[in-house]
This record gives C-alpha cells, sequence and structure tokens, in this order.
C-alpha cells in the first residue's frame, strides 16, 4: 500500500513505485502503459530474474551485499530503514528490550528477519520449523505484507520491516503504529535486474537521473508527495546516487 496496490475503485495499479516503473517504460518501450506487471512473492524476488519472469524488480527491495552477489542494482533511489510496527496500545517501544517474549513477523530472506538473527532483544520470531510445512507459527512469511494481516489477527505481537513500508501499513490500519524514534538502521531500494545486465541497469540510472531531476518540483518529489509524505514527512530530496565500478 502506497508504494504499490490496486486501487479498489479503478482497478488501477497506483504507487510510488508503480510510478518509476510506468517512467522506466515510457523511456525504455516508449510507452508508460507498455509494461507486464506481476506479483512476486517477497522471497521469490531473485529467483523471478535468475528465471527470467521479469525484466526489473521494483518493489521496495534494499541494496545490500549478498543481494549484489545475486543480482545487479540501479543506484538507490530511496532510503529507509527497519523499524518496529506494533499496536497503539502496545506496551512495545522500539526495537529495545521491550520485545523480549513477544512474537515478531517478518518476511522471509529479509533485512529484517537478518537484523533479528542479529540481535533478538529475546523476541520470539523463528522455530525450527521455518521455511517448512511443519512451521505452525508463521513468523517468518513468504510475502513481507502477510506479517500485517497476522498482527491484525492477533497471531503475532509485532511486525519488523522497512519504515517505509511500515508507514503505509500504518496508513492502512490506524489501530497499528511504527515504534520507537525511527529506523535503527540506513537501507536504500534500488531497482534490480537479474546479474550482468548492465545495458539495462545503465539505462535505468539514465531514467532515474532524469526522474530526481527538477529540486521540488521532480517527478521523485512529486510521486513523494503523492504517495508518501503523509506517512513518511520530512523528505526532502531523493538519495544522491552513488555508482559502483565494475
Amino acid at each position: 500500500y502506497r508504494w504499490g496496490y490496486r486501487n479498489p475503485y479503478s482497478g488501477e495499479l497506483e504507487g510510488f513505485d508503480i510510478d518509476l516503473v510506468r517512467a522506466l517504460a515510457k523511456d525504455i518501450l516508449g510507452d508508460p502503459d507498455a509494461v507486464i506487471f506481476r506479483a512476486i512473492p517477497t522471497n521469490q524476488r531473485i529467483a523471478a530474474l535468475e528465471r527470467d519472469r521479469v525484466d526489473v524488480i521494483v518493489r521496495t527491495m534494499t541494496i545490500n551485499c549478498k543481494r549484489l552477489e545475486q543480482v545487479s542494482f540501479s543506484t538507490a533511489y530511496f532510503r529507509t530503514g527497519q523499524q518496529i510496527l506494533a499496536p497503539k496500545d502496545s506496551p512495545i517501544t522500539g526495537y529495545d528490550a521491550s520485545l523480549k517474549g513477544k512474537r515478531v513477523c517478518s518476511g522471509e530472506g529479509t533485512t529484517a528477519y537478518e537484523a533479528l538473527e542479529k540481535e533478538s532483544y529475546g523476541a520470539i520470531f523463528k522455530d525450527e520449523f521455518d521455511g517448512t510445512e511443519r512451521d505452525r507459527d508463521q513468523l517468518t512469511v513468504p510475502n513481507q505484507l502477510d506479517c500485517l494481516v497476522r498482527l491484525q489477527l492477533g497471531e503475532v505481537d509485532a511486525v519488523l520491516t522497512d519504515n517505509a513500508l511500515g508507514a503505509g501499513q500504518a496508513a492502512q490500519d490506524p489501530a497499528v503504529a511504527l515504534k520507537g524514534a525511527g529506523p535503527f538502521t540506513t537501507e536504500f531500494y534500488g531497482v534490480a535486474a537479474k546479474k550482468g545486465a548492465d545495458d539495462l541497469v545503465a539505462r535505468v540510472n539514465k531514467v532515474l537521473v532524469d526522474y530526481r531531476a527538477g529540486g521540488k518540483d521532480s517527478a521523485w518529489m512529486v510521486s513523494y508527495r503523492k504517495w508518501l509524505a503523509a506517512g513518511l514527512p520530512g523528505i526532502t530530496a531523493p538519495p544522491a546516487p552513488k555508482y559502483r565500478s565494475n
């Protein structure tokens, strides 16, 4: 939600990531509508690229060293970080000791899960059957959006996710909120392509240069104000591009 969702009234796909995809399609394909969208679970994003099911992933995908071994990334198009999402009336105060004994949901293969592996503060976030048919608690889910449903059903006490995603989920459900003073990590989203697709990544980077250009009137800022500013206020510019040498 806010990043990419189907408008229940118009039936159209909308959101911050959708705007970016249409900008890519307009430049590369000559038509912003000449794109085929595919719904991919969080834990299947890289596999979808490797199997040529999609050409690019534009789905709040964090750039990190592990993933750079598996896919090629564009320059960063959004800055985010991990933060706890929990009911407003929960005693959980953030990513801290208040998580002890609490059930925390995260997406399989996400940077949130990796953060919990490094420091869980005593939270219950996995069991020995994770990823198998014997997994009954489903604290780790294939699709990160399933965590919000589990939180709403009371099956988990909190969700760890990117604050950018968490803000969108809080907009969906006013009973939940991001906890703590802010994100405790700094991460960046990028457009992912199949490993070695250097020409495509270069073209995406060119589109991103134009997309960021124009200050407060840039396409990036217009999209931010439309979709994200209400839940993530205070952003005045997109992240500056940093190019990696081959």
